[in-house]
């Protein structure tokens, strides 16, 4: 049996930090960082099932062309998808009453749509990127047990070697999306990269305002890695624990952004919600 003090359930039986109670949880999932944007989500569905917020935490599920779907927001970093991925999970294959893990494991499908800053000249403002792979400089993995079964070890010896990396105490890790949900999503229209998932949004990416940076060099050395036929095409916050922790509990996820910010030409578009909409509904129409 789980104790409460790790797996904390609600009075209402709800999940701690979302909300949640299973059976508001449907096992299409669309993720996005900003609460308002699952009204942006839910606009789209012909019927609304349940509605909930809890701090930044946002969840509508309802029905969208005959499929049940839960979009959910999950704010900013990979610190938060730790906490949406475990709830969510718990949700699908804990049992609350019992705190006992279920016998019949329930599989998730969870995309996650979000903004990002590009970093080669084919990933202009207004690209899809899908993240094929994500190197994670947030260290949420490292936390759990087994996490070299889900990493490409091969792929972060050679990214560590060309990058010089020269940030003590931090290693970056690399995983992979799940292929088969990367195939779903992409269909050969959508742009398939590697995608670096940033603890921060200053400093992490390469942005400096007054504090100089460790390696003021580093995002020009990411521009130029290249690893087989990967180059590194975009920075945002979530995709690697996402894609990790997924991996790792056996549930298929990505992670796929409009690029609203070239980080190479210093241009950014503050007026993307148009082009967001319009990955919105492709996802929306694939997952």
């Amino acid at each position: 049996m789980i104790p409460p003090s790790e797996l904390i359930i609600n009075e209402d039986g709800s999940a701690f930090h979302l909300h949640l109670k299973p059976e508001q949880l449907a096992n299409r999932i669309l993720l996005v960082g900003d609460p308002d944007r699952v009204n942006t989500v839910a606009a789209y569905f012909d019927s609304i099932e349940c509605e909930v917020s809890s701090r930044e935490f946002h969840t509508i599920t309802g029905m969208y062309q005959g499929k049940r779907i839960t979009t959910l927001s999950h704010g900013i970093g990979t610190d938060n998808i730790d906490i949406v991925i475990n709830e969510l999970d718990a949700l699908a294959n804990i049992d609350f009453r019992t705190r006992t893990v279920k016998t019949e494991f329930k599989q998730l499908t969870l995309v996650r749509v979000g903004t990002s800053g590009g970093l080669q000249p084919f990933t202009p403002i207004g690209t899809y990127v899908a993240a094929e792979k994500s190197i994670g400089f947030d260290g949420v993995l490292y936390f759990y047990a087994d996490s070299q079964q889900v990493r490409d070890s091969a792929f972060e010896t050679e990214l560590r070697k060309q990058l010089d990396w020269k940030l003590t105490g931090i290693r970056p890790y690399v995983v992979s999306a799940d292929s088969s949900l990367i195939k779903q999503i992409t269909q050969n229209d959508i742009l398939r990269g590697i995608t670096i998932a940033a603890n921060g949004f200053y400093g992490p990416q390469g942005r400096k305002l007054r504090l100089p940076l460790a390696d003021p060099e580093l995002n020009k050395k990411i521009e130029a890695f290249h690893y087989k036929d990967f180059r590194i095409t975009n920075f945002e916050m979530e995709s690697s624990s996402l894609a990790g922790l997924a991996a790792m509990m056996g549930h298929r996820a990505m992670t796929v952004c409009c690029i609203i910010a070239g980080r190479v030409d210093k241009n950014m578009n503050t007026e993307y919600k148009g082009t967001m909409n319009g990955l919105i509904e492709t996802v929306l129409d694939r997952i």
